[in-house]
Order: C-alpha cells, then structure tokens, then sequence
C-alpha cells in the first residue's frame, strides 16, 4: 500500500492501457471507500456506470461510429479563450504529442490519436460519471473530488486511470446507449 503523497505524486493520466483484466471486487472497494469524498450539504450528487467487456466494446464501436454532439451540452474549453489558459493548453498538447512522436503539422496521426479517447486508451474499465442536471457549480465539484478520490485510491490500488473530459463530447450517444435520460449530465 502506498501513502497519500506517493498516490497524489505518482497519478499521472495514462494513454496506453493494458488488456490486464481489474478483478471487480478492486472496482468495488474503490468505489465503496470513495464515498467518503466530500459534498456540500452530503448531496452525494455523483452517480456512475462501469463497463468491463462487452458491454464496454459496444459503447466504443457506438461511439466510433458516432459524430460529436451538436449542440454540445456544456463547453468544457471556455477557458481557452483566456491566453494564459491557452497557452498551457497548447504546451500540453504539444508535449504530449511530442512524447508520442506525432509533428503539428500531421493532422491525421493527431486525429487518430485523439480518436483513441473513444476506446478509453484500451483501458479494461471505464468508469462514467453523472448527475442530475438540477445541480450547479458547488456540485460539479463535489464529483470532481469525488472522482479525484477515486483515482488517488485507484494508485492506491496500484492501478492507473485518465480522466477523459472528451468523452463529454459524446455525452447524448453515451446516455442513450446506457439507458440514461436526458435529465443527467455526463461528466
């Protein structure tokens, strides 16, 4: 078992997964000691749906053969249009494109980098969070603790995780391949 400070310094966001399977009670422990995770007023707004094996392939040959949504259901990119936010988005994707050996000027190895988020980097496990839409900024944070905890007890675990923010782009087919209404946001 590692400490705190050794999960909250050794998490990184993993794009290259293994095929090694997650024994399901981990997942189960994870997410019954992520509870725990602070929430204004306990409103616990967080909810989840984990996919493992076929029901997982099935998302990601849906989402593969899917568009983005339009209109998107929020702009998780606003606040590109600050130049200092920008900017550390663009060393980001410069250095991660860097490290992975893919130039600016070759859109197509980009794009079929980016399409990689759809298959969650072949990650045996994807974890979708959501919440009624009825709940404001104090509760998006509340998830996003909430999912930080799980990712912390996830190196805990010794076990690697990437947020993906991308897939909010997606979030109508994804909550109608799950069965979700339109009530929720994805996250």
């Amino acid at each position: 078992m590692i400490s705190v400070a050794e999960a909250v310094a050794s998490r990184r966001s993993i794009r290259a997964f293994t095929d090694a399977p997650v024994p399901l009670e981990v997942i189960q422990r994870v997410l019954d000691q992520a509870r725990m995770a602070p929430s204004g007023c306990n409103f616990q707004p967080w909810e989840a749906v984990v996919l493992t094996g076929a029901p997982l392939k099935a998302l990601q040959e849906r989402l593969l053969a899917s568009q983005i949504d339009s209109p998107l259901e929020y702009d998780f990119s606003a606040p590109q249009a600050e130049p200092r936010y920008r900017d550390r988005m663009v060393d980001l994707g410069a250095a991660m494109y860097s490290a992975i050996g893919v130039q600016r000027a070759d859109a197509s190895s980009r794009q079929d980098f980016t399409q990689r988020n759809l298959v969650s980097f072949d990650a045996p496990v994807l974890l979708l969070a959501h919440f009624p839409k009825l709940m404001k900024e104090p509760q998006w944070s509340d998830v996003g603790m909430w999912l930080q905890t799980i990712m912390l007890l996830l190196r805990g675990e010794g076990l690697d995780s990437c947020p993906q923010e991308y897939m909010g782009l997606y979030g109508r087919t994804i909550k109608d391949e799950l069965g979700l209404g339109e009530d929720v946001l994805l996250f």
